[in-house]
């Protein structure tokens, strides 16, 4: 059986069978002929000549564009994100600002304290003994001061150059508790070259180096550091503190100084601070210069524990006014440094809470002027030796 008629539209003859021969293969790119009397047939399109593509060499192709970080072993880079300042990078930057601030500061005031040569070597001076001795000295001087600021301190006209304040602070090398020792500026002691006379008369007649040597002769103590501050420095440091709160037991009030200051809790300025540390003449100060004396002792506590309190040593708006006051208020000795200062003020901070023994030098009586021989060595030799100064010569 034969199956003709394949190209006239009859159902082509099963597989394997009657299949007409394969004719010669055609070549890759050769079309496919259609179907005669097809439609395809009579719109078949003019047959176009194979253009072969032209294929630049590999050395003239640019290479290929890929994505970041793809086919080179790295995964896909992301894209940036914005940084963020936490609260922990502020609060360090603000930090490092604070120190910096402090460093630059800390430079200022050590090249630009009044520095003078208070202490120097004389045949027969003490040897260095135990712990540290510190020379706080409070002048009347009114240098700097005008009319007018004289007026509001109520200073006075006197001339000349004298010491209201006369202080000695032993800092221990050991556990020992620090010791501030007042001397009344009445007592009666040998000056060198100038006889017996009053202590404050040998900061008249040499200055800081005869008090110094003066106080070194009569005590057997080696007087390491000095400091001093006048009128002036005194009110202005005060002020720039905002005031040093105090606690007066009853109603002050001075003829010779018309300064009132009344009884209760408050802060005092500067003037009024500078009238309280040198009362004597009123009738809350009835043993005159050993109530003054008591009476600097508790301002200064009251002053030093503010000025460690972290409430200013971490305010900026209250310590840099009161570091800038420093240079012109204070006078120290040149070999003397501010690391020297802080450390004093640090060990006088226990002050008001009984952390520092407290006393004025051993007196006769309630007098002023002489001091009790045996009860002063006593003291004296306690802090040469750094051992606990005895309650027994504790004078208050």
């Amino acid at each position: 059986m034969t199956y003709g008629g394949y190209y006239g539209g009859e159902q082509p003859p099963p597989p394997g069978r009657g299949r007409p021969p394969r004719g010669p293969r055609r070549h890759q790119g050769a079309q496919m002929l259609p179907i005669p009397g097809s439609d395809q047939a009579r719109q078949r399109p003019p047959r176009q000549q194979h253009q072969p593509t032209r294929v630049a060499p590999a050395f003239d192709r640019p290479p290929p564009q890929q994505p970041p970080g793809h086919g080179d072993g790295m995964p896909p880079e992301r894209p940036r994100k914005r940084r963020r300042w936490s609260f922990g990078k502020v609060a360090m930057a603000l930090l490092l600002v604070f120190v910096l601030a402090i460093a630059i500061v800390w430079l200022y005031l050590e090249f630009s304290i009044n520095r003078i040569d208070a202490l120097h070597d004389y045949e027969g001076r003490p040897a260095a003994a135990a712990g540290t001795n510190w020379l706080i000295v409070g002048s009347d001087s009114r240098e700097g001061l005008d009319a007018e600021q004289q007026a509001t301190l109520a200073t006075g006209d006197t001339g000349g150059k004298r010491t209201d304040t006369i202080m000695v602070a032993h800092l221990p090398d050991n556990d020992t508790k620090p010791t501030l020792v007042s001397l009344p500026r009445d007592l009666q002691v040998e000056i060198p070259g100038y006889g017996t006379n009053k202590i404050n008369a040998a900061f008249s007649f040499g200055g800081a180096p005869l008090l110094a040597q003066t106080i070194e002769q009569n005590t057997g103590l080696r007087i390491d550091h000095y400091a001093e501050i006048g009128f002036g420095g005194f009110a202005s440091m005060v002020d720039a503190m905002g005031g040093v709160e105090m606690d007066i037991p009853e109603e002050m009030s001075d003829p010779m100084t018309n300064i009132v200051i009344p009884a209760g809790k408050q802060k005092l300025d500067g003037a009024q601070a500078l009238g309280f540390v040198r009362m004597r003449y009123s009738s809350a100060t009835p043993r005159s210069d050993l109530d003054r004396v008591a009476n600097q002792r508790m301002f200064i506590g009251a002053m030093v524990s503010q000025m460690s309190s972290p409430s200013t040593l971490l305010n900026p708006f209250d310590l840099f006014p009161l570091l800038s006051a420093a240079p012109d208020a204070l006078t120290m000795d040149e070999g003397d440094h501010l690391h020297n200062l802080v450390a004093f003020a640090w060990a006088m901070r226990g002050i008001s809470d009984g952390g520092v023994v407290t006393t004025t030098v051993p007196v006769t009586s309630g007098s002023a002027e002489q001091w009790d021989e045996a009860k002063a060595e006593q003291l004296f030799e306690a802090l040469r030796n750094d051992t606990p100064v005895p309650d027994s010569v504790i004078y208050n």
